[in-house]
C-alpha cells in the first residue's frame, strides 16, 4: 500500500474512534525500519484497545498488513506495526513521561 494511503487510513481509523492529539513524523531520514511514527492518546484502556483494534481493522480492509500488536493486554501503551507505519496509542500519562514526540522530532503530513 502506498505510504500516504497507509497514513491516512490509520488516521482516519483514529479518527473515527475519537483520537486524541494525533501527531505524524517522517522517519525516513531517521531509520530504515518504518517510515511514519504517529503518536496519539486514548483515555483509558478500553478507548486505547478500540483504538488499537480499528487502526488493525481499517488497514486490513485497505489492503495492508498487520505486523504484530504489543501491549494490547494492558492498554497503556499499544503498539500497532503497520510495516511501513508504526502507531504508538498511549494513555496522557505515559505519553507524557516517555515523550516520544521529542526523540522522533518534526512531522510530516502527507497531502
Amino acid at each position: 500500500m502506498d505510504l500516504c494511503k497507509l497514513q491516512k487510513v490509520i488516521i482516519d481509523a483514529l479518527e473515527d474512534v475519537k483520537a486524541q492529539d494525533i501527531r505524524v513524523f517522517n522517519t525516513t531520514h531517521l531509520t530504515e525500519l518504518f517510515d511514519r511514527l504517529l503518536v496519539t492518546s486514548g483515555t483509558s484502556n478500553q478507548h486505547t484497545k478500540a483504538l488499537a483494534n480499528s487502526v488493525r481493522r481499517r488497514v486490513k480492509v485497505s489492503g495492508g498488513k498487520i505486523i504484530s500488536t504489543e501491549g494490547a493486554n494492558t492498554g497503556e501503551w499499544i503498539l500497532v506495526d503497520c510495516g511501513d507505519a508504526v502507531v504508538h496509542i498511549m494513555q496522557p500519562a505515559v505519553r507524557q513521561y516517555y515523550q516520544l514526540e521529542e526523540i522522533w522530532g518534526g512531522s510530516n503530513w502527507c497531502a
